[in-house]
């Protein structure tokens, strides 16, 4: 199975951290609805699926469940404190998201949401493919993606794809030797 990790990271580096005062922006999110479809599934950590039901920071159209642009679509939520939420499948690790969603026969797991979902995935050396939306804005702190933090190694990376999404996001989309 191709797993593939989608992130929005600013201009300088940093993995981007919405709120109320820096909103994701409409193109990233279009791409992300976009990849998602695709695959017709996706696996969010629990903090941010919870980010994603709240009204005051997303639209209707943009709230993951039964209605908007992930209606039908397999949401894995990754949490070790959630017991269950109808509908939805909860796992506790990330080698258990990708036998489960290949358990259900899917070719490709779209990666989502949390410096923390995406760095366990990195570090257990899970991904094939990452897709950058790099947006236009500058923050002063923010988290980093990583791959090992502690050995500091390095991974050859690809680049299969850069594109513009509009609204100043550019798209970068590379392939990890694994």
């Amino acid at each position: 199975m191709k797993t593939v990790l989608w992130a929005t990271l600013t201009a300088n580096g940093n993995y981007a951290q919405s709120g109320p005062e820096n909103p994701p922006k409409k193109e990233a999110l279009n791409d992300f609805a976009a990849q998602a479809k695709a695959a017709g599934n996706f696996i969010v950590g629990r903090k941010t699926f919870e980010g994603m039901q709240d009204p005051s920071r997303v639209s209707q159209d943009e709230q993951a469940g039964d209605n908007g642009p992930f209606a039908g679509m397999d949401i894995v939520v990754m949490s070790r404190s959630i017991q269950a939420i109808p509908g939805l499948t909860i796992v506790r690790s990330p080698q258990e998201a990708l036998d489960y969603l290949q358990g259900k026969g899917y070719q490709t797991a779209v990666i989502s949401g949390g410096a923390d979902i995406h760095n366990s995935f990195l570090e257990q050396d899970l991904v094939d493919e990452v897709i950058f939306n790099v947006a236009p804005v500058f923050e002063g702190k923010g988290l980093n993606l990583l791959i090992d933090a502690e050995n500091y190694r390095y991974r050859n990376a690809q680049l299969l794809d850069c594109k513009p999404l509009g609204g100043g996001v550019v798209q970068l989309r590379y392939s990890l030797e694994r």
